[in-house]
Parts: C-alpha cells; sequence; structure tokens
C-alpha cells in the first residue's frame, strides 16, 4: 500500500499539512491526543470530508486533487471503514449487517464464509446485533468492513470503548487482517500498548500538524521533539546540561548526578537538553554498596511501587524522579517497597537527548 497525501487544509478541522506525507507500512498508526485530528484524516482519506485543498493517492490513483476538482465518491474508492461507533444497523440481523457490506460481483477479494470463519461468527450469524457483547459487536463490523474486499482499511480508535480484558481478545483479529489477509491499516488510537503491538509506521499528530513520523520503536525511543516525548508517554522527562562530547558519548549533568548518552543527534554547541528516559529501559538492581562501572548506575530510594497494567511501576529518587518499569516476579524476588534502596542501570543509548 502507497497512501500520499499532500496539500491538506481542513480549516474547519483546524489541520494543516503543507509538506507530503507518504504511507507504507502495513498498519500505519495516527497516533495523538484527542482533538488533534486523527478522525479528520480518516474522514478525508474515505472521501466522507471535502477539504479546502488536498491531494490524495493511493496506490498511484488519484483520489481527491482539489486543484483539479477530483473526489472519488467515498462508495468509490475501495476502502474499508470501521468508525468509533461501529455504525451496525440494530434492527439488522449480523448475517443482514455482514450482506450489506458483501460486494456482489462475481470474483470479491473475500468470501463470506472465509471473513466468518477467521473471525469465528459462525454462531452469531443469525442474532440482533442488540444482543452481542462489545467484542462481538467488534468482530462483526471487522468482517463487515472486509466483506466489502476493501485495499484499504481504516479503524477509528477501535478498542476505545473495551476493557483490557476485550482488548486483549480482539487484538489477535487485527493481527489475522494484517498477516492472513494482507489488507493494509490505518489505525487510529492515543493507546501506547496498541501501537506497540500492531504498528509498522507512526504518523503523531498534534493541534492538526505533524509532529513525527516514523517507525515505531523510532518514535517511541526516539521522540522528536518535547510534545511528542509528552504524547507517548516518556515517564522519566529531566532538564539537563551537557558538559563534554568525546567519544562517541555525550555527558550530560543532571542535578547532582551525571548521565552518558550515546545521542549522535545533537546538534554541535547544544548545551541545554531535556533528557528522556523510558521507565521500560530502566534495570533495577538490589543496592549493594558498591557501584562499579560508574556509567548511568545510579544508587536510589524507591518512593513508590504501584501496578502499570502487566507490569510494576517503580519511582525512585535518584537525586532526580526516575521511573522504571519490571515485572511482578522481579518486584517480588527484590521486595520493593517505599523506602528500599535499589541501583538504577541505564544503557546510553536509551538516554535520549532533546535540545532545548
Amino acid at each position: 500500500m502507497s497512501l500520499l497525501l499532500q496539500n491538506i487544509s481542513l480549516p474547519l478541522a483546524d489541520f494543516v499539512l503543507e509538506a507530503g506525507l507518504e504511507m507504507r507500512g502495513r498498519i500505519t498508526v495516527i497516533f495523538g491526543p484527542s482533538g488533534s485530528g486523527k478522525t479528520s484524516l480518516l474522514d478525508l482519506v474515505a472521501g466522507l470530508r471535502r477539504a479546502k485543498s488536498a491531494f490524495i493517492q493511493l496506490d498511484g490513483e488519484v483520489l481527491t486533487d482539489t486543484a483539479k476538482g477530483i473526489h472519488v465518491p467515498a462508495r468509490c474508492r475501495g476502502i474499508g471503514y470501521v468508525p468509533q461507533d461501529l455504525a451496525l444497523f440494530p434492527h439488522l440481523s449480523v448475517r443482514q449487517n455482514l450482506l450489506f457490506g458483501h460486494r456482489s460481483d462475481d470474483n470479491p477479494k473475500f468470501k463470506f464464509d472465509q471473513i466468518v470463519e477467521l473471525f469465528e461468527i459462525g454462531p452469531l450469524v443469525q442474532r440482533g446485533v442488540t444482543q452481542l457483547s462489545g467484542g462481538e459487536k467488534q468482530r462483526v463490523a471487522l468482517a463487515r468492513a472486509l466483506l466489502r474486499s476493501p485495499r484499504l482499511l481504516l479503524l477509528d480508535e477501535p478498542l476505545a470503548s473495551l476493557d483490557a480484558r476485550l482488548k486483549a481478545k480482539i487484538l489477535p483479529y487485527f493481527r489475522r487482517i494484517r498477516d492472513t489477509l494482507g489488507v493494509p491499516m490505518l489505525y487510529v488510537t492515543h493507546d501506547r500498548d496498541e501501537t506497540l503491538s500492531l504498528g509498522d509506521e507512526m504518523v503523531v499528530l498534534v493541534r492538526g500538524k505533524i509532529a513525527q513520523t516514523g517507525t515505531v520503536q523510532e518514535v517511541f525511543n526516539r521522540p522528536a521533539n518535547l510534545s511528542v516525548a509528552g504524547i507517548v508517554a516518556v515517564e522519566t522527562i529531566l532538564s539537563g546540561r551537557i558538559v563534554e562530547t568525546a567519544a562517541g558519548l555525550v555527558t550530560v549533568r543532571v542535578g547532582d548526578a551525571v548521565l552518558s548518552a550515546s545521542e549522535p543527534a545533537v546538534p554541535p554547541g547544544t548545551s541545554d537538553v531535556h533528557v528522556c528516559i523510558r521507565a521500560e529501559d530502566v534495570a533495577l538492581l538490589a543496592d549493594t554498596g558498591v557501584l562499579g562501572s560508574p556509567r548511568n548506575r545510579l544508587p536510589g530510594v524507591v518512593k513508590t511501587v504501584a501496578r502499570d497494567g502487566a507490569m510494576m511501576r517503580v519511582d525512585l529518587d535518584c537525586g532526580f524522579p526516575l521511573a522504571a518499569l519490571l515485572t511482578v516476579q522481579a518486584c517480588e524476588e527484590m521486595a520493593l517497597q517505599p523506602g528500599t534502596r535499589a541501583m538504577a542501570v541505564i544503557k546510553a543509548p536509551h538516554v535520549h537527548l532533546i535540545p532545548r
């Protein structure tokens, strides 16, 4: 899939994309806080919203070109769309909902029985929509969208209304769409776990503008600026000052502590920086009183220990606040609790610096 967007202007949504954006991932995540323009972007690609100016091209076919007066109708774009509210027809059965989306030509890309089996909804087809659970409705909505044999699937925060247990049950179905059916997706979310679990590449939107694009790991590990760092929930963001750059390492002072960073992207002459450290990149060792190698080994005191999803978040005082994510077993083995002393260890490549 190759989706190209250029010269986008949606004044009512305060969305402006002047530079070109090309998406090629199997799952491209559109990531950002509420009100950043994520749904507006999907509506534009789907053909449900007209822009003041826009150029949209999918796999070489121009879908929108306001300069030339081109606007392919939504029904002719070959794009499937699952909105936040799922848009199932409550007065129709599951089968009728599915058939509403089913292409009537002689050679649809996906057959009815194939999709019903893939999403394990055979026992549901005779039921009414109002008889379904939230997870069942989600699967039916996905199946209906795919029965249109789309070349691109748009998903607008598809798991936002589900609890953690249901999310864990539904996520494998998105992987089936990606891996078994090979349908590329634009996946709107502001959920970090969904992004890391599914995404190949991501686009971060902030107030209607693109703040960063790249692979999921690039964006999460190397946020381009402080706004992106906050949006992707970097747990530790500190003010620091560079004191030395030598042998491929940047030495930065944070309060009374000194950290080493492997950060080739810091412009020459930079002094003041934001120091970003992800909690999963912080290892904790029992504090034996022996520092060993001084590089990024920080003695600290545990302030709080709290559940964070399947992990445990440990907040420490290392002369500055520092967060770590550990397994429940690791916390139990180290007997971590407020007041416990521990050694925080951070590899230099996991210390990311953003010029202030």
